[in-house]
């Protein structure tokens, strides 16, 4: 290129470096992460953990056992399952993987576009003859020989960022994709709940299922007691009757215990991606207890919750969109640069005297649009503004179920000691009575009574424990499971880890 030709470039190359000049800005407000007015703002502590403290938000990811607290084998080895064969983590799984996709398609607005053509064509012109003014027609000229043409050519554009709007369209995606990181995160942290909750509900049905047993045993021990009392003439023909009644109805209700375990079973099977007829879980002692009310100090409970890391992100991705919108009131300036060769003869298709080249910047500005700006910037402008509300919610509500399950676990513990009273003194108003019909003291109406309030006592304990449970497994998914230092601010570990899931889906779906 000579001389002459970089001076006639020289108002191209300026335009190139004031628009390099210029990337450095963007239009729109830099995000501030919203602030707890007085009316929703985070309590100085709890009213159930007058020790703890708030928290201030921040992106984690989800990495702590917290289920591993109840000390059950078997429920270790299922929630281990969900992580590879739930499918609603699978579907999270790819909507996260679909949004880091969008973060590279929103990156690619920084490079130029190149592309490519090549063509050959064969054509022939000719021209139309004129009138004369005496209305005569007159050939003018002859037709055109055929000719060939044969065409290459690069071309690249380049849209300065001038106003920040790719800058602003890549903040938002990243945001959006650290949002569907945290969805990911709580799509699992529900599913894991939901495997410890019906698993010790499950056991707690054992366990019940074990008490319907024994006492349709010891109703049917009381009902050879009356019936050889009123053989021996001692007691009325009413008495065997009604021991009878209290059996079978002991007896109805050990077989209905069993359809709702048989329902949680299923459930279980459907958490862990297995069907019901292939997934079973025999009969097994409670062995898990009750873990203390924790007296930590919560300071990282908005951390360790991925819904408000996800509600968070997205009023980051909002506030991006607005910079967005306002970037299209601006000019844009494309810069454009195209070369090749044409030629009439495919022998000189790539010769020297067929180049051709073109190179310039190009300025674009909308004068009138009908208010579209305008009414995209509104939208943007509500849409971030629904977003702050939607996150302020999502903290208020964190609170609110950690309240709920502190304030359950500890009234639970103390209705369980009561109850714990209420039972033993059940059990021996069972033997005293039981005694004196032997002894023809009292009548059997009294013996059913007995019973009757004693098994009301047990089945009451247990529910109690599973209450207690699911109080347990819901704290801890308030408080957003085991969370602990992995930030969400860098997008690779991300990607790496859904690689990784992904290929364990496959390979799980290959074993089955």
């Amino acid at each position: 290129m000579t001389q002459q030709d970089l001076f006639k470039l020289k108002p191209v190359l300026m335009a190139l470096a004031v628009s390099l000049a210029l990337t450095a800005c963007a239009v729109g407000p830099d995000y501030v992460r919203p602030q707890m007015d007085e009316a929703t703002m985070a309590p100085a502590v709890f009213k159930e953990g007058q020790n703890w403290k708030p928290a201030q938000p921040r992106d984690l990811m989800a990495d702590g056992k917290w289920w591993e607290m109840f000390n059950d084998a078997q429920l270790n080895a299922l929630v281990a399952q969900v992580d590879v064969s739930n499918q609603n983590l699978a579907l999270a799984e790819a909507n996260f993987r679909s949004a880091v996709a969008l973060v590279q398609s929103s990156r690619s607005a920084y490079s130029p576009t190149l592309s490519a053509s090549a063509g050959a064509s064969r054509g022939r012109s000719g021209s139309a003859g004129s009138s004369t003014s005496s209305g005569t027609s007159s050939s003018s000229g002859s037709s055109g020989g055929v000719r060939n043409s044969y065409t290459f050519s690069l071309t690249a554009a380049w849209e300065a960022d001038i106003w920040g709007k790719v800058r602003r369209d890549v903040e938002s995606s990243q945001a959006s994709a650290q949002a569907s990181a945290a969805d990911l995160a709580g799509a699992r942290l529900s599913a894991q709940a939901q495997v410890a909750q019906n698993y010790l509900q499950l056991r707690v049905l054992d366990a019940q299922q074990q008490l319907l047993d024994d006492t349709v045993q010891a109703y049917q021990r009381s009902l050879e007691v009356a019936q050889n009392q009123y053989n021996a003439g001692m007691v009325a023909k009413s008495d065997v009757i009604q021991a009878q009644t209290q059996l079978k109805s002991a007896q109805a209700s050990a077989l209905d215990n069993g359809v709702t375990r048989a329902q949680i079973e299923h459930a279980i099977a459907l958490l862990v991606g297995k069907t019901p007829a292939s997934f079973s879980l025999p009969r097994s002692p409670l062995t898990a207890v009750a873990p203390p009310v924790p007296q930590g100090v919560p300071s990282m409970l908005l951390e360790r919750r991925p819904d408000v890391a996800a509600a968070e992100r997205r009023v980051a991705s909002a506030n991006a969109k607005i910079g967005v919108a306002k970037a299209a009131y601006f000019p844009s300036l494309t810069l454009s640069a195209s070369g090749g060769y044409q030629s009439s003869t495919f022998a000189d298709w790539f010769t020297l005297p067929g180049r051709v080249w073109s190179l310039g910047p190009q300025l674009a500005q909308t004068i009138f649009d009908g208010g579209a700006r305008q009414a995209a910037t509104d939208q943007a402008i509500a849409s971030y503004d629904g977003t702050v509300a939607t996150y302020k919610q999502t903290v208020l509500t964190a609170f609110q179920e950690v309240e709920d399950n502190l304030a359950a676990l500890r009234i639970l513990e103390q209705e369980a000691a009561v109850q714990g009273e209420a039972l033993q003194a059940a059990r021996q108003a069972v033997t005293l009575v039981t005694n004196q019909y032997k002894a023809g003291t009292v009548s059997y109406v009294n013996v059913i009574t007995a019973q009757a309030t004693a098994l009301s006592a047990e089945l009451n304990s247990l529910n109690i424990l599973n209450r207690r449970m699911a109080a347990s497994v819901l704290l801890a998914k308030a408080l957003g499971g085991g969370w602990d230092g992995h930030s969400l601010d860098d997008l690779g570990p991300l990607e790496q880890q859904s690689a990784e899931r992904a290929r364990g889906l496959k390979e799980n779906a290959a074993l089955r």
